[in-house]
């Protein structure tokens, strides 16, 4: 029998170990029993009058109660979305698009959804700022305090990065951008759920959250926007969504994204407590291979984020030798048929293009166990030490 928290290989018994939680997460069990009955039986459309619709739109609103009441946000502040992309888009295009013209403070470690479309508004004509950030990653206030110009309008800072796992200072970033009457808002995708946030201590405006990455289902997110907060909606068509999001709503997906909410909430302390447990096993064992560093903050990070760098290999293939002794993690490099670009993310905290592609990061689970982690520091070294032997990286 495999070990809790592992998964048996098809056919060949292999070991299997997943620690990429921060790319996906499983559906809970309790969250696909919630959704089950919406597919088949409570199948209704949540705007049509009659009782099947009245029955889906019942959930759906009951399900904007639950995910409002893990940030402190009030229901009628939530827009459900396809996912945490979206979510971004609506937000900064959406503000963007009701100013008409200004000026955008972001960050050089913000995930692409943010960058690219940042990206695409500054060749339209507004004026984008993109901030540094120091070794840790972290966002300086001060440095978006001096970033404020009398035309910005909008400052988007992630709230804990995807890639080191560094928690970002929002709530003194929020309180700059609201004592300076700047829009601020912050991609949560990757903090919803998994450490404590409260939308209105935080001076936050504008959230973005997606359920696939706390065990709830893929397709499905929600964007808080602070009431009395002028939007563009991106989606035109029927006015759902009161006017922000048209298209029919996916009740299933909301009604698993408000369970997995509600357990992540219920269940956040206790699962950050085992994810930091394992979290300080898997740095400690990664960390005795020479040439090893911890990238991101030791301490205010994600419970569950180990990112470290291995000087003298490529990221890629560290993966694909880790998978093949059944262990699944991803790194910071972005492979194509030209070329092979180090993650901006780790550019940005400083390191060497040659040195960011040896990056490794492991997302731990709640099903995560010791074993596991031990079974990953015993198999990481000896893959480390033969491909140091023959990859370019650690030749002059």
């Amino acid at each position: 029998m495999p070990q809790r928290g592992a998964r048996s290989a098809s056919g060949d018994g292999m070991r299997r170990i997943y620690m990429d939680h921060a790319a996906t997460t499983p559906v809970d069990a309790e969250v696909l029993k919630a959704m089950r009955p919406y597919f088949s039986e409570k199948f209704g459309n949540a705007s049509s009058l009659h009782g099947f619709g009245q029955e889906a739109r019942k959930a759906l609103e009951n399900s904007r109660i639950t995910i409002s009441g893990v940030i402190g946000a009030q229901p009628d502040e939530m827009v459900f979305t396809s996912g945490g992309t979206e979510s971004d888009n609506l937000a900064i295009r959406g503000v963007a698009m009701s100013k008409g013209r200004g000026h955008i403070i972001t960050s050089r470690i913000e995930h692409h959804a943010v960058l690219h479309t940042c990206q695409q508004l500054e060749k339209a004509g507004f004026g984008v700022t993109y901030l540094p950030v120091d070794r840790n990653g972290f966002v300086s206030p001060l440095d978006v305090e001096n970033a404020i110009r009398k035309d910005t309008i909008l400052a988007t800072i992630m709230h804990a990065n995807n890639e080191i796992g560094t928690i970002e200072p929002i709530g003194e970033i929020g309180r700059i951008c609201r004592d300076n009457g700047v829009l601020f808002h912050t991609d949560a995708v990757q903090s919803f759920g998994k450490v404590p946030i409260d939308v209105n201590k935080m001076n936050i405006d504008m959230l973005s959250a997606s359920a696939h990455k706390l065990y709830g289902p893929k397709g499905v997110g929600a964007l808080y926007v602070r009431s009395g907060i002028d939007i563009v909606p991106q989606n035109t068509g029927g006015g759902h969504e009161k006017g922000k999001r048209s298209g029919t709503e996916n009740v299933a997906g909301i009604v698993g994204f408000a369970k997995a909410a509600l357990l992540a909430a219920e269940h956040m302390e206790k699962r950050a407590s085992h994810e930091k447990r394992l979290r300080g096993m898997l740095i400690k064992g990664l960390k005795e291979i020479p040439n090893t560093w911890l990238n991101g903050h030791p301490e205010k990070r994600l419970p569950n984020n180990v990112n470290v760098c291995f000087s003298g290999i490529e990221g890629e293939s560290l993966i694909i030798h880790m998978d093949m002794k059944g262990i699944a993690a991803s790194t910071g490099s972005a492979c194509s048929s030209k070329s092979l670009e180090p993650s901006h993310v780790l550019v940005a905290i400083g390191l060497k293009h040659k040195d960011a592609h040896g990056s490794l990061r492991l997302s731990l689970g709640k099903e995560n166990t010791m074993d596991d982690v031990r079974y990953v520091t015993e198999a990481v070294p000896g893959i480390v030490e033969n491909l140091r032997k023959i990859s370019p990286f650690g030749r002059s």
